[in-house]
């Protein structure tokens, strides 16, 4: 990709100030003559470096109609992702996907708690690197799953398969769910027209 190429889209989205990705590439093909495939790939590669800013044409405005945006791919693999190891936390006790029981119970145990605290208190992705994300999210499974046991422990329901598994379901979603609603004021906040 050459640097003219580069100076021109961003002088185009300059000049058009906060444009939507279709109306700055449509600009650069009229505009400029640049082919749409050029125009199309330069404004990806510019935006996703940092270097373009781009406005989302009809950002949601309402915390039930941001749930469904593609930003929240992830509240809905975590949601997925407990419901199925609950699932075969009871429902393969002795079969050949025992070992699906396995992985699953150790992602669960040993860092779905912590991920989900870690993105409930740090919601943008700018906050921490992704390599810090994942040492605190162990760190902090590590710490928040014996609290919970011993929370547990002094319970009528005592430390068993049942109750481990559905307070620490519980606390995944809780936490999952806050920092949804975090990300969601911080998307509010960064799709709001001055």
């Amino acid at each position: 990709m050459s640097a003219y190429l580069e100076k021109t889209v961003k002088d185009t989205a300059l000049s058009l100030s906060n444009p939507t990705v279709s109306e700055l590439v449509n600009a650069l093909v009229k505009d400029k003559g640049l082919k749409f495939k050029d125009a199309a790939k330069t404004v990806y590669v510019l935006w996703k470096r940092g270097e373009l800013e781009l406005a989302e044409t009809n950002p949601p405005v309402k915390l039930a109609s941001y749930v469904f945006h593609l930003e929240n791919l992830w509240f809905w693999a975590l949601t997925a992702l407990v419901s199925f190891t609950f699932s075969a936390v009871f429902l393969f006790d002795a079969s050949p996907l025992l070992y699906v029981r396995y992985a699953l119970g150790g992602v669960f145990i040993l860092f779905l708690p912590g991920a989900t605290l870690i993105a409930a208190l740090y919601p943008r992705a700018s906050e921490l690197d992704e390599l810090e994300r994942f040492a605190l999210s162990i760190g902090l499974s590590l710490a928040v799953v014996p609290l919970v046991g011993l929370i547990l422990n002094y319970t009528p329901w005592g430390i068993t398969l049942a109750p481990i598994m559905i307070s620490l379901a519980f606390f995944s979603e809780a936490m999952g769910i806050a920092a949804f609603v975090r990300k969601f004021s911080y998307f509010k906040l960064a799709n709001t027209k001055e």
